[in-house]
């Protein structure tokens, strides 16, 4: 079997020349999105969507970083803002609507622990999924094979090492529920500082 097959099943794999020629066409991806005028805001989706492949409304402000992007699935209207970083060894499934804030960080890939067999060059990559609707707050840290459910947010400065469920607030080291988000929380935007007036009405029907 030969290293990208291993490297697609989820098996441990090695870094030959032919994974290597692979992460070379999204390098050369990636030196023009890292180099484009920041304000040619139009030229920037366009590389997105060559980078991703199919997706709708995909905005990334460079810089970016990842090993393929062709492993890399994003849903409608997906962001990610400065110096977000995706190791997509594995597939990284990304739902509708979702956020990444400065700095997010998510590793599919690993390595193995005991040395002899690290030393080995054998690495891998486990899938990591995210729901629809869901906000990744800044220096979030998302390890291999986790899952986050629809409708949730990641607090800054999360290390993500297990599933997170639906509709939640979760943060810290390791990333722990918090609590609940509730209808009550469409009323305010930062704590409980609430909206105004004009700007509920464009979002909220009682």
């Amino acid at each position: 079997m030969d290293n990208k097959t291993r490297r697609d099943l989820e098996l441990p794999y090695i870094s030959d020349a032919s994974v290597m020629e692979e992460q070379k066409v999204c390098r050369r991806i990636l030196q023009r999105l890292n180099t484009i005028d920041v304000s040619d805001f139009d030229g920037i989706a366009a590389i997105v969507k060559e980078l991703f492949g199919k997706s709708e409304g995909a905005f990334v402000n460079p810089p970016f970083y990842c090993d393929y992007g062709s492993h890399i699935q994003v849903g409608k209207n997906f962001f990610a803002n400065y110096n977000c970083t995706i190791i997509d060894v594995a597939k990284v499934t990304i739902g509708d609507n979702c956020m990444l804030a400065p700095n997010v960080a998510i590793y599919t890939a690993g390595h193995p622990v005991h040395p002899a067999a690290r030393n080995s060059m054998y690495e891998y990559g486990i899938s990591v999924s995210i729901g629809d609707n869901v906000w990744i707050g800044g220096n979030t840290v998302i390890l291999p094979g986790v899952h986050i459910g629809s409708n949730t947010v990641i607090g800054a400065g999360s290390v993500v090492t297990k599933d997170i469920p639906d509709w939640v607030i979760a943060g810290g080291n390791p990333c722990k529920v918090i609590r609940k988000i509730t209808e009550e929380d469409i009323h305010y935007y930062y704590k409980k500082q609430p909206f105004d007036e004009e700007a509920l009405s464009a979002f909220y029907r009682p």
